[in-house]
């Protein structure tokens, strides 16, 4: 009997032993798992938090980047406002005188139109033009009037015909004179002149030496070109078109330094 109860009460001290050995052993396994889950949340949230500072620092980047765009349009809004004070009545001061100059200038080339046209008249209307465009007063002078075919040399009546404008033009002031020669499309290569253009510059310039040398007019206010058969004003496919190609326009232009002055001031 008492050899049972021993037996009995060994197995019991085992089982017990082995019971209370098991608890411990569950609950360090579980507080490993626990770390181990804490140190990978950690990794994240340090991963997180980079990316944030980064985040935060691109945006200090933009903002630093906005406020000197900013600066940048308040200086040149600051520029602007210092230079352009002027009032609504100043403005309109302004443009008054603007469309003033304009209208007066307009006038001036309408009276020189007509006073051109008026000497000369006794020319016919298949020898030369008066005309307005682009605010220049143009005298066209057909090749009939001035020269020869292929040649430079200005004809009696053509020199007749510049004499007369020129008398003209020296008592018009701030007015700047352009000659421009002017070809049809025919080839022309000879001794003299190589091809067209060199034609058309040959004829310009004689005009320019008639006008200033034997009519005194202001060499300082005169210059030539000559432009070929490249600006034609008729068609070149007819005969005469061709001779209405043929030509030498004289522009006369007005002197724009006082526009330029209101306008830039």
């Amino acid at each position: 009997m008492k050899k049972t109860f021993y037996h009995i009460a060994l197995v019991s001290m085992i089982l017990g032993m082995s019971f209370t050995s098991c608890v411990p052993t569950r609950k360090l396994k579980a507080s490993q798992d626990r770390v181990s889950q804490l140190q990978q949340d950690s990794i994240s949230a340090l991963g997180k938090l980079k990316d944030c500072n980064a985040k935060v620092k691109d945006l200090d980047a933009q903002k630093e980047s906005l406020l000197n765009e900013n600066s940048l349009v308040t200086n040149d809004l600051n520029n602007l406002s210092s230079q352009s004070k002027m009032t609504i009545a100043d403005q309109a001061k302004r443009l008054k005188n603007l469309q003033d100059i304009i209208q007066a200038q307009k006038d001036v080339m309408l009276k020189l139109k007509n006073s051109i046209s008026d000497a000369l008249l006794k020319y016919k209307a298949d020898e030369l033009s008066v005309y307005i465009k682009d605010g220049n007063v143009y005298v066209s002078l057909q090749e009939k009037l001035l020269f020869k075919s292929g040649s430079d040399v200005v004809d009696p009546k053509g020199k007749e015909a510049l004499k007369s404008l020129v008398l003209v033009l020296n008592n018009t002031k701030d007015i700047t004179v352009l000659i421009e020669g002017h070809t049809d499309n025919v080839p022309i290569k000879t001794a003299k002149f190589k091809d067209n253009w060199d034609l058309s510059t040959a004829r310009a310039t004689s005009i320019v030496r008639i006008m200033t040398t034997e009519n005194s007019f202001d060499v300082n206010r005169i210059s030539a070109s000559g432009r070929g058969e490249f600006h034609p004003v008729l068609s070149n496919d007819t005969a005469e078109g061709r001779a209405g190609n043929r030509r030498t326009e004289i522009i006369l232009s007005p002197d724009l330094k006082e526009l330029y002055k209101l306008l830039y001031q």
